[in-house]
């Protein structure tokens, strides 16, 4: 099966320009499915509180892998909705990953995020296009937003907001630039691992 192909396509600070070239951009698919992935890191209290205000039902883990004096692995079981500020202080990082129901929270995921790496990840189908022999593939497309990052697989932090949109795991970097150009954009640099 393999991985789909990311290409960046658009880059900025501001991450309500980035949501909105994303949507844009999800306009075109043919079809998406019914629910989006939302993945974020959460640095402070105040990260926690406003992401368990938009997914009150969302499962919080530790953002790396933690141990017990025997060695033991530590899974985060706090109740981030009843805990105070104090007991959550030090368990983080935190970070949730959760899928959605499309349309349903990602402008407030979005308005709700802090300074980690975030993601809001829409799996779909591009069309066909036939003077290109181009057919889309359900098990590659989407669009992708990666907030504080520049690699569709969370890399290293950054002030910029990337928006990816990932074709087949051949690379189609045709595709790739007539989505682009359709948000007034181009593909800002090299193919990537996708999803």
């Amino acid at each position: 099966m393999g991985n789909s192909r990311a290409y960046p396509v658009f880059r900025t600070t501001d991450a309500s320009a980035a949501y909105a070239r994303a949507e844009r951009l999800c306009a075109l698919l043919e079809a998406r499915d019914d629910e989006v992935g939302l993945f974020a890191e959460l640095g402070t209290v105040a990260e926690v509180r406003r992401m368990a205000a938009v997914l009150p039902s969302a499962t919080f883990e530790y953002a790396e892998a933690r141990t017990g004096p025997a060695g033991e692995d530590v899974w985060f079981d706090l109740d981030v909705a009843t805990a105070d500020d104090t007991a959550l202080e030090p368990h983080l990082p935190l970070d949730l990953m959760v899928d959605a129901p499309v349309g349903s929270v990602e402008e407030r995921f979005v308005a709700a995020l802090g300074r980690g790496t975030a993601s809001v990840d829409w799996h779909g189908l591009w069309p066909d296009d036939p003077a290109a022999e181009l057919s889309g593939m359900a098990t590659y497309d989407g669009v992708q937003i990666v907030f504080h990052g520049d690699r569709a697989q969370w890399g290293r932090w950054t002030e910029c907001h990337t928006v990816f949109v990932h074709v087949d795991r051949w690379g189609d970097v045709s595709r790739a630039r007539k989505l682009a150009a359709r948000i007034g954009s181009e593909v800002l640099g090299e193919v990537q691992l996708g999803w």
